[in-house]
């Protein structure tokens, strides 16, 4: 049974991803399943499908981004779709239009997924409940990154043959890291434990209620862990001295070899880039053939990627009911519909 065929039951009229929070671990299970599918298709020399044929998806990306605008694009070219790639330096928001006006416009177009990444928190929410298609969450300010997460659980499913038990250790920046808290969320929800490494200053207070263990002592953090996930320093989102200097930071938090000895002796590396080799890794630690999942979560990124823009798609393509490697996606929380949406039926999913 192909991807396009082994599919899920979504029962609601509009489908958004907007974030890792309210879904449930039979639905990251799904997503996984058929994400897994993808990543055997992609690594046929016949990489391409037609399920999303004479369907447009536009890629809305307000902020810079590389890794992750490229494997929507891909993504979404894969399976078949029309896709547009739109930033915010080459449209009429550099012109002084709003978000909203922005929405109004796309919305006019009649597009049938919108992909959407954003530098306020919160943003991709309000979007989408002013258009009339599925949106989903390219990271949105310090909220979210969903697909991250999803691309995350994937590489380390495949290696590690679980998720649930493991002990998975967050370093770095996580104050300003949307990476970071979707990853907290899918990790809990999954069975993981999570601990998070970082200076008193990048660690926010309320990570010990979302479930994750504190620490500012890197190598204590590190001991026993299965799986390290290393963040990078988001400048661009800094204003004042958060560390004395690079090189301390690097001395107190990068990944090198001497912390790394405290893990277990099979921990795999992650990062989900841009990387800063010197900063918060070492370059040879992130090269290392073995232990370092980096480019593998790139290529997990599209399969994870194709997998969502699939779903998101189902009640269009008039899927009705199917199931993903054997499970059943169940019903999701339905948002009641903005006075100005009357009639609409919204999945935060």
């Amino acid at each position: 049974m192909s991807a396009a065929e082994n599919t899920a039951d979504f029962p609601f009229p509009h489908q958004h991803l907007l974030g890792i929070e309210s879904l449930k671990e039979q639905h990251i299970n799904a997503i996984l399943d058929l994400a897994d599918q993808y990543v055997e298709q992609n690594r046929k020399t016949n990489k391409k499908t037609d399920i999303l044929t004479g369907l447009t998806q536009i890629n809305l990306f307000f902020e810079n981004s590389t890794r992750t605008r490229m494997s929507f694009e891909l993504a979404g070219k894969r399976l078949g779709a029309d896709v547009i790639n739109m930033s915010a330096s080459g449209s009429s928001i550099k012109k002084g239009e709003t978000l909203l006006d922005t929405a109004s416009t796309l919305n006019a177009m009649q597009p049938d997924l919108l992909v959407v990444r954003h530098g306020n928190s919160g943003a991709v929410k309000l979007l989408s409940r002013k258009v009339n298609c599925a949106v989903l969450n390219a990271g949105d300010g310090k909220h979210e990154h969903p697909t991250q997460a999803l691309l995350d659980a994937l590489t380390i499913r495949r290696r590690k043959g679980k998720i649930a038990r493991l002990t998975v250790a967050i370093c770095g920046d996580v104050l300003h890291s949307r990476v970071a808290r979707s990853n907290i969320h899918l990790l809990n929800i999954m069975g993981a434990r999570v601990r998070v490494i970082g200076p008193s200053t990048l660690v926010p207070d309320n990570l010990k209620q979302l479930g994750a263990e504190v620490f500012h002592d890197m190598k204590k953090g590190l001991e026993g862990c299965d799986v390290v996930m290393m963040l990078r320093l988001q400048t661009e989102r800094m204003q004042g001295g958060y560390f004395p200097s690079i090189s301390e930071y690097f001395t107190l938090y990068g990944l090198d070899y001497d912390k790394l000895s405290v893990a277990k002796e099979d921990a795999m590396i992650m990062h989900p880039g841009p990387m800063n080799r010197g900063v918060e890794i070492d370059a040879a630690v992130a090269d290392d053939l073995t232990r370092s999942a980096i480019q593998e979560q790139v290529e997990m990124g599209v399969a994870v990627r194709m997998a969502c823009l699939d779903l998101l798609t189902r009640r269009k393509r008039g899927g009705d009911r199917h199931a993903i490697g054997g499970a059943q996606v169940g019903a999701l929380a339905t948002v009641a519909p903005t006075s100005d949406q009357e009639g609409a039926s919204y999945v935060f999913f």
